[in-house]
């Protein structure tokens, strides 16, 4: 199955290493029909200094549209946002980007909050990770994998965007990094819950191949064992490459491309 389509799309606008347009014309020479654009933010405050800002994100959805405009009748340009769940405070919900009426959301959990209020990053690097599950989690890589999901469980319960984005992202550095056995019961048991969570608030969630182009994984998000447990229950998928650089926007498409039957946003 060829897909003509990718919707997860770094840009300069945060970290990833292209001009928006280099990715448009990318994606046309790819023979893309569509290419959706997904900065990442963290609104309505900002913790970072790569991701959208209050002062910046209407710059971004003028250029990305502009973009359309510009390639309408060659491809169809998207503008969405990668928007990141904090509790207290950072939300992947549409009434918190009405400012650009973003043509879709990819909600995402890229920090876990602690019982002592610290964020501990998923997707750094492994010694971070460790750093952080030691100093805010007693050391229990399953403390800390339980909080993970449930924090993935309340953003998609809670809040109004399309898309869950790599929803076991806790597995990047587990290949290259072992740190938990991918079929312990416990961890099944927050695969289960988290699949009729996302079954129940009726997003899609994206089969996405970004670790394989950084070299962490030789398999996407998520596994084939959580894809089965989400197809079951009646999820919908997208293809998604989390590309960061322009030629990575089709990463593996030719091994996922029909792995599962996926759908089209816009």
């Amino acid at each position: 199955m060829k897909i003509l389509a990718n919707y997860h799309t770094h840009t300069k606008w945060c970290d990833g290493r292209d001009a928006p347009e280099d990715v448009v014309l990318s994606a046309i020479a790819k023979g893309f029909d569509t290419i959706g654009f997904s900065s990442h933010a963290m609104l309505p405050e900002n913790v970072l200094d790569w991701v959208l800002t209050p002062d910046n994100i209407v710059r971004y959805a003028t250029e990305i549209r502009s973009l359309a405009e510009k390639y309408a009748g060659r491809i169809k340009v998207l503008c969405g946002v990668e928007a990141d769940y904090m509790p207290g405070g950072a939300n992947p919900d549409r009434k918190t980007y009405g400012s650009i009426s973003p043509d879709y959301i990819i909600g995402s959990v890229h920090f876990v909050k602690a019982p002592d209020g610290a964020l501990v990053c998923v997707d750094n690097t492994p010694k971070e990770l460790m750093d952080g599950i030691a100093a805010h989690f007693g050391g229990s890589v399953e403390a800390y994998i339980r909080a993970y999901f449930a924090q993935v469980r309340e953003m998609v319960s809670r809040f109004d965007f399309d898309v869950v984005g790599h929803l076991d992202l806790v597995r990047k550095f587990n290949r290259r990094n072992p740190y938990f056995n991918e079929d312990s019961p416990w961890y099944v048991e927050e695969l289960e819950a988290t699949a009729d969570a996302v079954a129940a608030s009726g997003k899609i969630a994206e089969v996405n191949t970004g670790a394989i182009s950084r070299g962490w994984l030789d398999d996407a998000y998520p596994s084939a064992a959580f894809r089965s447990l989400l197809r079951t229950r009646g999820v919908k998928f997208i293809l998604s490459a989390d590309a960061h650089s322009a030629d990575a926007i089709d990463c593996a498409f030719d091994r996922f491309g029909g792995c599962e039957e996926y759908v089209r946003l816009k």
